[in-house]
């Protein structure tokens, strides 16, 4: 178990990372499978958004869900841990709307 200094330590632990915070805003919108991610977020890498995914889902932010077909099909959504950062999404939006400038 690692120490924190101060908690938000610990939070930017879990939502470090260019793209984390941009994933869970999609996800906040619902159920997404890796296409769309990538498809709603052209700038990021597969690469980079698999590992993003990977490490969120580590983190028990996000559950992947794989069904048993042909092709086989993932989804990703938040956790109810994950659901506890939607308020925090949206103060963030909101200050980032407030000082685009």
């Amino acid at each position: 178990m690692k120490k924190y200094n101060i908690p938000v330590e610990a939070a930017l632990e879990v939502i470090g990372g260019k793209w984390k915070v941009v994933i869970l805003c999609h996800l906040i919108k619902g159920t997404k499978r890796p296409g769309e991610l990538k498809r709603i977020m052209p700038r990021v890498t597969q690469k980079v958004l698999t590992q993003q995914l990977r490490e969120l889902e580590a983190d028990g932010i996000i559950v992947r869900k794989m069904y048993n077909e042909m092709p086989p099909r993932v989804e990703y959504s938040l956790t109810n841990l994950g659901q506890q950062f939607v308020p925090i999404l949206h103060s963030m939006s909101e200050w980032g709307e407030c000082n685009l400038e």
